[in-house]
């Protein structure tokens, strides 16, 4: 799954579906995360939900001119940088599958985000529906893993933070570590049901920082 700078995996006529009838995320990585290999390879990764998380939720945006941050994602986003925390986002879009976005829409806004944020090291996008069957569309583990093999990090060394429950059970099915920020949409259901909940995406952070960086470990 390691890709190029700046590269997409490809798609067929189908958004997101193999030749072999399949079907996968897309991924988007800089270079830098692309290369596990490397000698300073990342050892720990915050993985962002995407709408209603990162950023406040249009339903089935295609339009960059529409994307205005939540409250701290910048400041968010900074300090796992400046603590040496690789950083990616895990998103269903399921309007591509609906007929309501094109992957090109998609990508545009995930570029606005790039543009308000600094760059995200990868992308993982799932543009399925729930009746598709895939296995990357969250609840199902398939992003977390993908952008986990994209940045060279373990599950077990990754924290996702999402808003609501199937956020939750994606990290839980991959052996992430959840984080949930409860937000409009959040049932009060999954909020009793997160083995971690955070008032904010400071906090969240906190959190995830805690368990990826214990005081006195080296990043």
């Amino acid at each position: 799954m390691t890709l190029p700078t700046g590269s997409t995996a490809p798609a067929g006529p189908v958004p997101g579906r193999t030749g072999a009838g399949g079907l996968r995320p897309w991924i988007r990585a800089t270079g830098s995360a692309g290369r596990a290999d490397r000698p300073a390879a990342p050892r720990a990764a915050v993985l962002f939900d995407r709408d209603g998380t990162l950023v406040h939720d249009v339903p089935y945006n295609g339009d960059p001119g529409a994307v205005r941050l939540v409250a701290g994602a910048a400041a968010a986003v900074a300090a796992l940088r400046s603590a040496g925390v690789r950083v990616g986002v895990v998103s269903n879009q399921s309007g591509v599958a609906r007929g309501l976005l094109t992957r090109g829409q998609v990508d545009a806004v995930n570029r606005r985000i790039d543009t308000l944020l600094g760059t995200i090291d990868v992308w993982a996008v799932c543009p399925h529906g729930p009746e598709d069957g895939c296995r990357c569309r969250k609840p199902a583990p398939g992003l977390v893993l993908a952008a986990c093999r994209v940045l060279g990090v373990a599950p077990r060394r990754a924290v996702v933070i999402g808003d609501i429950g199937s956020d939750c059970a994606a990290a839980e099915a991959a052996g992430a570590f959840p984080v949930l920020v409860p937000g409009p949409v959040t049932r009060a259901e999954e909020t009793a049901a997160a083995r971690s909940v955070a008032d904010d995406l400071a906090a969240a952070v906190r959190l995830a920082l805690g368990r990826l960086l214990p005081a006195g470990r080296p990043s």
